[in-house]
């Protein structure tokens, strides 16, 4: 059985959002957690808030089909992050230049899995 959660439009670029995600990818869930609240990273507090997102829904889920999930034996399936739309901005530069800054945003989707 497989749970889903995805954030949408996320202020950060989705390459610094992959380094995260490919740390967790294919791990289960309480090492995953422990991974993003050791991690550094902007796009760490984000990830981890998504993985207990989809943990609820796997509980949500198995509340409502009773379909017998198993919380403790869910695994991070797949993790991908896509690149969402770019805001435009412009800085001034000198003798009445300017030049063009791209503030990126990513989507970041999670699969989770029963291992057994």
């Amino acid at each position: 059985m497989e749970v889903k959660a995805s954030l949408k439009g996320y202020r950060v670029s989705a390459s610094k959002a992959r380094l995260v995600a490919d740390l967790v990818r294919g791990k289960g869930i309480e090492e995953a957690l422990n991974i993003l609240s050791l991690s550094n990273k902007k796009s760490a507090q984000p990830i981890s808030k998504l993985l207990r997102s989809a943990v609820a829904n796997a509980e949500f889920k198995n509340d409502e089909q009773n379909a017998g999930i198993d919380i403790d034996s869910l695994v991070v399936k797949t993790i991908y992050v896509d690149e969402a739309n770019s805001l435009w901005r412009i800085r001034p530069r000198a003798q009445g230049r300017a030049n063009w800054i791209q503030k990126r945003a990513s989507h970041i989707s999670v699969v989770l899995a029963d291992n057994g």
